[in-house]
This record gives C-alpha cells, structure tokens and sequence, in this order.
C-alpha cells in the first residue's frame, strides 16, 4: 500500500503539500495539482461556482464538487479565494525584459499568465544588418543581453532557449517593419517597398506573430497613408491575425484617428483592436461620447473590433512625442540636430508653449526615466519643476534634456478623465490591457519611476473598479481578462476554465486584491493573488515566485 504525509494548513489558501512520497506512488497519482474549495469564474461570464479543479499535465482535467486529494501531487486549499483563468495582457511592450528577468515579476504577480508583445508600432525585429549590430551594442550595455538575433524566429528561438514564466505572442510592429525596408523617412513607399513590406508581413505571420500593430503619433509609421495601413492589414487579414493601432491621434483628432482606424477594418477585411482608448488633455474629454458611440456603430457594422485600456489616468510615453512629426523625421542624430538649430528655437518654443497649454501645465507632465546617471536626481520631478530649478523656459530644459540623453526619456502625463476611464472600463468591447512592461523591482529592470501600470494593472481593476467602486461585476471583469481576449488574438485553449484547456489559472482573493504600485514609488507587488499557475506549473505559491520557468512562445496558427 502507498504511503502519503500530507501537512494541512488550516488558513484559506493554504497548501497541502505531499512530503513523503514512496512505494511509486508518483506512478499512480491521479493528478498533478487540485485546488479545492474555491469559487470558480470561468471566464466566460458566468457566475462564480463552488468547485474544485483538477490538473494534469498542462490541462486542466476535471471540475467538480469534491475532488478527491487522494493521489494528487499537490493540493491548494482555496476556500474564500476565487480561481479564475490566468489574465491576458493584450497590450504590453514586453519583449527583451524577458530575456533580462525570465521570471517576468511584475506581470507574473498580477495573475497575468500571456503577454501580447508588439504593440504601438514597436517589435524587436526585423533588424538590418546595421541595426542588429546597434541593438546588439545597446541591449549588451545596458541589460547585458546579447541580441543575437535578426528576425522573430530567431528571437522566439532566444526566449525559448532562456525560459520563461508566462507565454508571449507577439504582433508585427509596422514601425519597425517600415524602417526596416524604407528608412526613418517621411514619404510615400514606391511599389517594390509596398510588396516587400507585404512579404515580410507574410513572412511573420507564417513565423507565428499574432498581426500588425502600429504606432501613428511614432516616427517612421507615422508616415504611412492609410492606403498603405490597408495593404498591409489585408495580408494579415489573411491569415485571421489583428491589427492593434495606437492611432493617428488620441486629442484633437482623436474621432478622425478612430474613424481611419475603422475605415483600415473594413476596407482591408482585418480584426481590430484599438490600443489604449482614451481621450486626452481636458479640452477633448467631452469627446468620449462620440468615441464610444462610434466603436458602438462600427460593432453594429460588422466590423470586428474591440479596444483596451489599463485603469490609470495618466498615460506614459516618450519626451520626445510632444515635438512635432517634422522634428522627429529621420535618425535620432537628425532630430537632436533640429532640436540644436537655433534658427528654429522660436517656432519650437511656441510649439511646446501650445502643447504644455494643452496638458493642463508642464505640471502634469513626471519625468519617469533617463539613461544618464548624472541626471537621474530629474526622474519623478515634473517639467515644470525641473525647468525652474534649472532655470530654464519649459522648451529649452526639454531640449538641453534630450540632447544630453539621446533623444531617451520617458515621462507620465496626468491627461485624462476619471469619469472617462469608468466609461471606458464599462464598456463591453473594451478588454484589459497593461501598456506596460514585464520588470521587476531588482536588477536592471528596477531603474527610474514607471508607470505602475506594469505591477498593477489586474490588481486594480478588480479591487478598485470591481470591488470597491462597482463599475464591473466580477464575473464580466474576469471574462474581459481571458476569454474576450484569448479569443481575439486567436490563443486556443485559453482563457477559460474548462476540462481540456491549458492550465493557465490565477487564484486570488476577491476582498484583499489590489494594486500597490504608485506613481512616485511604482516598483511594488500588488497583495492578494497567492498563487498563479501557468501550463500546469505553479509560478507563485503562496505569494512567492517558485523559480519556474513554464511559459510557452504562442504561435499564430491559420483559422
């Protein structure tokens, strides 16, 4: 007869660990992980059901009342916990900080078991030759990553080879895709960049990317017509993939941005998904109506659109944004050489002038991160702030800035509308999405003060929006982190809970769960999600990371 010791814990959530183990009794056991006595959203919209969950392998095999621990691995007590599929982050600028920390920390922690990487324009392939050879330089420096890869294979190749705690799909970022085969340079592609730029999308999409996504306030794509945007979503469409835009505007224009995005749908035939939507600076806040009613109109249309947003009102991007397209053409070399020209310091002036109007103040506009050490006392000052402790008009520190720091700051801009974001969190064709990045609180990835939408993008959402304030029911909140998503971006097998899925599951604690993350001290875990399961494999037990390393590269797959 086998012989088992099991230590019980008597606090919910506690683990019932196997100790001793002998006779082969690993040979007859039935399941790999039980986790008994929570309730169970299953993703899908339904309500929260008493039942335990069961897996094996990969997949979860069994759901129902009273699963028997006998012959189980493992076991997780959830009793007062809620077990949920694992979060999907459909819009997240992840790709080397994997390779940097494997564990993926700030992510992992969240419940977030899938990354879409790629968005806003921005892959990290393909390179030129004498990109490769920069990125190769930079990324060694300053991560001690040795880039030693060209195109995604290679790249999907790298992250396999190192491990990771979380899956990663990624999208084709057509920034990088019309640098690659056009330059930085502000014209028009002739026919045989066109059918290049069509191959290579086929190419990555026969690679396994998800889809195109574009970056149109970011130079080069910012350059591309919107003729152009529809040749290369059509190869996509091809396939079933995505076309993920940060549009052409999120302000003024921000309805003329979406309604090209709408128009790029239809005319190309491509499922869409609108990143971050949002209205910023004050004077357009009353714009939402009209944004929301038009992604109405378009799902009523047939076009098969859906948007995401992360639940904060500030928005993060990089200082040089606030310069006009024409400034920003060409290499960093040429836009540092403009921002030089003093014969264009009064045109620029007046131009940073409207701009800080627009934002409310330079006040509402944080320095978040620098490259040089010697100006990293800035980072959590604002514009406004640094530029009188300088001693300087708003546009000359921001100038003397970049060019010190080669063009790399980043900031936090205080833009947008509580109301709003309630609005947009509501809405049953807007998912959740981070904008953020996979870090951590220790070793590079811990510098200067990110938005804390990378540690507490979930978190926030269901403590917050969900618990605290009532603007989701916890089981649509849930279905907008899993399903809705996994089904947009084609991942099979994810995003719900049910006998034969993959084992990507999230256990957490509907009336402890938060983000602790903040503006001025982001590099904090939120509290109460204890454990996180990814494949199969515990990646946090008991609120700590286990080391494991189970995430897969998810590929695109023909429909």
């Amino acid at each position: 007869m086998n012989r088992r010791l099991f230590i019980r814990k008597s606090a919910p959530g506690a683990v019932l660990t196997l100790n001793a183990f002998l006779s082969g009794c690993s040979k007859g056991a039935a399941y790999d992980l039980v986790i008994q006595g929570g309730t169970v959203y299953d993703g899908l919209g339904g309500p929260g059901i008493g039942a335990d969950v069961a897996v094996l392998g990969d997949r979860i095999v069994k759901i129902g009342r009273s699963i028997s621990a006998k012959r189980a691995l493992k076991v997780i007590d959830a009793r007062g916990l809620a077990v949920a599929p694992g979060f999907i982050d459909v819009h997240t600028h992840t790709d080397i900080h994997l390779l940097v920390n494997p564990q993926a920390e700030s992510k992992i922690r969240q419940g977030v078991t899938t990354e879409i990487g790629g968005n806003c324009g921005g892959s990290v392939f393909p390179w030129s030759d004498k990109a490769a050879g920069e990125n190769k330089a930079g990324l060694y420096s300053e991560y001690g990553v040795d880039a030693d890869w060209k195109d995604v294979r290679g790249f999907f190749s790298r992250l396999e080879k190192t491990g990771m705690a979380l899956n990663y799909a990624t999208l084709l970022g057509h920034g990088t895709l019309r640098d690659f085969v056009m330059g930085p340079y502000d014209r028009p592609p002739t026919a045989e960049e066109l059918e290049h730029m069509k191959q290579l999308v086929r190419e990555h999409m026969d690679a396994g990317v998800v889809g195109l996504s574009t970056g149109l306030i970011y130079t080069p794509g910012s350059f591309a017509a919107t003729d152009e945007l529809v040749e290369l979503c059509s190869e996509v469409a091809r396939y079933g993939g995505v076309y993920a835009t940060h549009m052409r505007d999120e302000r003024d224009r921000v309805l003329e941005a979406l309604q090209e995005a709408i128009t790029v749908s239809h005319r190309s035939g491509v499922s869409l998904q609108v990143s971050h939507l949002k209205v910023m600076n004050p004077e357009n806040w009353p714009k939402i109506d009209g944004l929301l009613d038009a992604v109405d109109s378009a799902s009523k249309q047939g076009i098969p659109i859906l948007a995401d947003r992360y639940p904060y009102t500030a928005s993060s991007t990089g200082l040089a944004s606030f310069f006009p397209l024409w400034v920003r053409e060409g290499t960093t070399g040429d836009f540092l050489g403009r921002l030089r020209d003093r014969s264009l310091e009064a045109r620029l002036t007046a131009y940073i002038e409207d701009e800080g109007r627009k934002a409310g103040s330079w006040d509402n506009v944080m320095i978040s991160s620098v490259q040089n050490s010697k100006n990293e006392g800035l980072v959590g000052s604002t514009i406004l702030k640094a530029a009188q402790e300088a001693g300087k008009e708003p546009f000359i520190f921001m100038r003397d800035l970049l060019v010190d720091e080669n063009g790399q700051v980043s900031v936090v801009k205080y833009v947008m509308s509580e109301d709003n974001l309630r609005r947009v969190l509501a809405h049953p064709l807007v998912v959740t999405g981070s904008d953020g990045y996979a870090i951590a609180p220790y070793g590079p990835l811990s510098k200067g003060k990110p938005h804390p939408r990378s540690y507490g993008t979930f978190p926030r959402v269901l403590g917050r929006y969900v618990r605290d304030e009532g603007v989701l029911t916890l089981p649509e909140a849930v279905r907008k982190m899993t399903s809705v998503s996994a089904a947009k971006f084609g991942l099979t097998g994810r995003g719900r809970i049910e006998e034969g899925a993959f084992a990507d599951i999230v256990v957490f604690d509907p009336d402890t769960v938060i983000d602790l993350a903040t503006y001025t001290d982001p590099h904090q875990y939120p509290g109460g999600i204890p454990y996180v399961i990814v494949n199969g494999r515990e990646v946090i037990s008991e609120g700590e990371h286990t080391g494991a390393l189970p995430g897969k590269i998810l590929r695109k797959t023909m429909p």
